[in-house]
């Protein structure tokens, strides 16, 4: 339960940061390619890259802090749905160049954020 009650507060806090950002995107940029989603999501794949190595690297670290942080906050704050929708909406509006850069600006970017600083501190290591 302890548990559930961290990713709830974690995800509502990072669902807030998403919020923030998108509100500063649109009343400081008018521009068609979703500048805020694309903000958050590298944002949050930096963080999660960060706090992965931190936690790796600090064999004490606190479960409860890395449940609320990597899974609630950064769960929240990222987000692939608005990233998807809006890359298919723009698509139908003609904004093809927009579609792929954003596609490939996002995968790209975040991919390599968490590979990079991640390995910094240790080898990936992932387990199913």
């Amino acid at each position: 339960m302890n548990n559930i009650l961290l990713v709830f507060l974690g995800g509502g806090l990072g669902s807030l940061a998403r919020f923030g950002i998108s509100e500063i995107v649109k009343n400081n940029f008018k521009s068609a390619f979703p500048i805020a989603t694309l903000c958050s999501n590298i944002l949050s794949c930096l963080i999660l890259a960060l706090l992965v190595g931190l936690f790796t690297a600090k064999v004490d670290a606190n479960p409860a802090m890395k449940t609320f942080i990597v899974v609630g906050f950064c769960g929240g704050f990222s987000t692939f749905s608005t990233f998807s929708y809006e890359t298919v909406e723009l698509m139908r509006s003609g904004n093809m160049m927009y579609a792929i850069a954003n596609i490939l600006i996002s995968v790209v970017v975040c991919v390599a954020l968490i590979y990079f600083i991640s390995k910094q501190h240790t080898e990936l290591d992932f387990k199913f």
